[in-house]
């Protein structure tokens, strides 16, 4: 049944030996026939045709990874790859990329464990740890998400400003009234929900390709760039920059997100199409990161090529940038194309943080809100420390509130990341699509780099 038809997937989950695919044991309520689907209102409603080219099937499953992709590319990731390019050139690129590398292996894992399980990693959770360690993952994952928000609010309210000339308050204000652009665009159905998000995609990608042109950044030192350098590390500041692009890069939101719209594809609950329904949701969430890798990197290119060649490298607030790009690159559209990125950047990011909050909420605690209160909610409460900042600091505080609120999405990272890589390497909750040890392996070793990363910014800022 396809999502347009308004009509809900079925809300009670059967039993692995009804739907034909492994029966896993490691599950705490595996075949219980009341446990409810995840998003349970679009779940399984997309069509996936049967007897088909390749590429029609690959179509069917194209918009879960554009959508996660959006919080790879969000406000956030704008205030960390600016201030990163302006003081430290093109070194960071570096971090851009293993950042990215990182997030495709995660979010393939994500994927799997959704399709493979019928669950969404915040419900893997519920059912598998105690209610203590639930709730603490509750608790952090909640964090995430209001960091996400935060970022979200700011962004938006400087790309309003930018634009239109809105004061921030004003424009932070403004922003709860997106819980109604969502709504509008989950009653036209989830289909309807990826269209627009890709649209402005483009529109970002469109924006920051006519900057890198206008910038024409060295080739060679753009390429140099993306070889690791060991300073990242022995540099404080360098090295609260970089974990910042983590953080703003592996969103730890993101993976509860990805497990769960994965399920909106109406693929056969078997073991076979299970498989090939893993195959293409991970050829579909590449791509859309590799077009996150463009946007994040541009982002850092243009910041180096226009600010730290020129000398600006104090440049690490969102407006600076605007009010400098025309000039300095001697377009007069470059801001614009700036501001209207950062727009269309703010209203996506607002699409994926409402679901992914759902989702965290539904799983973890099977508590359900209609969805204008729970954007209203989570919003209310970004929207507070912006106000305030913004009454006591100005545009600086909020600028820097941005960048520390990418740092906190950070130290979520390893609460989402162990249970995930934990989950997807145990045969007894994946049945025959465990993944291989190899995978494992590579896994647990982004699990441990992040840790690591996160205790030595702890240490540094508490002793440095």
């Amino acid at each position: 049944m396809d999502a347009f038809t308004g009509k809900s997937a079925p809300t009670a989950v059967g039993t692995a030996s009804e739907t034909g695919s492994p029966t896993p044991s490691g599950w705490r309520n595996e075949g219980d026939p009341e446990r409810r689907r995840s998003l349970s209102e679009v779940n399984a409603t997309i069509a996936v045709p049967a007897g088909v080219h390749w590429f029609r099937r690959l179509l069917a499953f194209l918009g879960p990874g554009y959508m996660v992709s959006v919080g790879y590319m969000d406000p956030g990731n704008w205030a960390t790859d600016l201030a990163g390019g302006a003081q430290f050139g093109y070194t960071l690129l570096s971090v851009i990329l293993l950042s990215n590398v990182m997030a495709i292996l995660l979010q393939a894992l994500a994927a799997r464990l959704g399709i493979a399980t019928d669950r969404d990693l915040a419900q893997a959770c519920r059912d598998s740890f105690s209610k203590p360690v639930g709730i603490m993952l509750w608790l952090a994952c909640e964090a995430a998400i209001i960091a996400c928000d935060l970022a979200e609010v700011i962004g938006t309210a400087i790309a309003l400003q930018l634009l239109f000339g809105i004061p921030l308050i004003g424009g932070a204000l403004i922003t709860a009234l997106d819980a109604f652009l969502l709504l509008l665009l989950m009653n036209k159905g989830f289909r309807f929900l990826e269209a627009f998000v890709i649209a402005l995609l483009i529109v970002i990608a469109v924006c920051f390709a006519v900057q890198i042109a206008a910038a024409a950044p060295p080739v060679a030192a753009i390429l140099q760039g993306f070889l690791p350098s060991k300073e990242i590390v022995t540099r404080p500041e360098m090295l609260y920059i970089a974990i910042g692009i983590i953080g703003a890069t592996v969103m730890p939101h993101n993976l509860y997100l990805h497990s769960s719209i994965v399920q909106t594809r109406a693929y056969e609950r078997t073991t076979k199409g299970r498989r090939e329904a893993i195959k293409w949701a991970v050829t579909d969430s590449t791509i859309a990161l590799m077009l996150a890798l463009f946007v994040n990197a541009s982002i850092l290119i243009v910041a180096a090529a226009t600010f730290h060649q020129s000398g600006h490298t104090e440049v690490a607030e969102i407006s600076d940038a605007h009010r400098l790009l025309s000039p300095l690159l001697g377009l007069g559209i470059a801001s614009t194309l700036f501001a209207v990125a950062l727009l269309a950047s703010g209203l996506n990011s607002t699409v994926t943080a409402t679901l992914a909050g759902q989702i965290v909420m539904e799983g973890f605690l099977d508590l359900r809100l209609p969805t204008w209160a729970r954007r209203l909610v989570t919003r209310g409460i970004a929207i507070v420390p912006v106000v305030v900042v913004t009454w006591l600091y100005g545009e600086r505080g909020t600028g820097q509130l941005l960048v520390l609120s990418q740092v906190i999405l950070s130290m979520q990272l390893p609460f989402a990341v162990i249970p995930l890589v934990r989950f997807v390497s145990d045969r007894s909750k994946m049945g025959d699509l465990v993944i291989s040890r190899g995978t494992a392996a590579l896994a647990w070793l982004i699990a441990g780099v992040i840790v690591i990363l996160n205790v030595k910014l702890l240490f540094d800022t508490a002793f440095g």
